[in-house]
């Protein structure tokens, strides 16, 4: 598919938005949104940014699609891996996790490449039966992951296997997350954890590119973003 008759169209990436009350100009209202470093990426690595908002009827665009995001944001609601909510757990966001694990069933179902980021990477393994640490300075004894509202961590994150993506041996990777993955899904193999232990990225057996990572890569690296589009411009290709 072409854009001008020569050169390839930027293969469609699909993002997951937020639904959140934002206050803008003289407004203060129900948005739908997503912090601009995710579509910034995308874009410098070729792609061509489209929002998802959480409602049922996004979901079927995801056929239109070359590769999906999930991206970060709040946390998973327990009950979607059959557990209680810990007290410290964020308030549940049912319309998000509904229509990004539609998304999620859809995209594998047709063999598209997904990148899950943070909560992105929780969803992938909650969707496929695995569950959540839900709240992770209990488990590891500290706070690094997530210092403080709105303040990344940087965690430093061992590649081991370095699988499909190659980062190298180890990522310096910056962190928000007071939740993680606890039971691993079948299927999802682990290719980098901190030094904690914490699980920092996974990727599902015999895909292309399915993956998800732990931390943010939208805030100062662009590699992961660049396999992405490449996974997407070769189905585009396909097609």
């Amino acid at each position: 598919m072409a854009s001008n008759g020569s050169r390839p169209a930027r293969p469609l990436i699909g993002l997951t938005a937020y639904s959140e009350r934002a206050a803008f100009g003289v407004w203060d209202v129900d948005t739908v949104l997503l912090p601009r470093s995710y579509t910034d990426m995308v874009a410098e690595a070729g792609g061509a940014p489209v929002l998802l908002p959480p409602r049922a009827e996004a979901v079927p665009a995801v056929d239109r699609l070359d590769a999906v995001v999930l991206a970060g944001g709040a946390d998973i609601a327990a009950d979607r891996y059959r557990t209680l909510p810990h007290p410290r757990a964020g308030a549940p966001r049912p319309d998000r996790d509904e229509t990004e694990l539609a998304v999620l069933a859809r995209a594998l179902a047709r063999g598209i490449p997904v990148l899950g980021v943070c909560r992105g990477a929780q969803l992938l393994n909650v969707a496929l039966g695995g569950s959540l640490v839900q709240h992770l300075p209990e488990s590891v004894g500290h706070d690094g992951h997530n210092p403080r509202p709105g303040v990344y961590g940087t965690v430093s994150v061992e590649l081991d296997p370095p699988g499909r993506v190659q980062l190298g041996r180890s990522v310096q990777a910056q962190c928000h997350h007071h939740q993680a993955i606890d039971r691993l899904a079948d299927g999802l193999t682990v290719t980098g954890r901190a030094a904690d232990g914490t699980i920092e990225a996974v990727e599902l057996a015999e895909r292309d590119f399915v993956l998800g990572v732990q931390w943010h890569p939208e805030q100062d690296d662009l590699r992961l973003f660049s396999a992405l589009v490449a996974a997407a411009r070769s189905r585009q290709e396909q097609r």
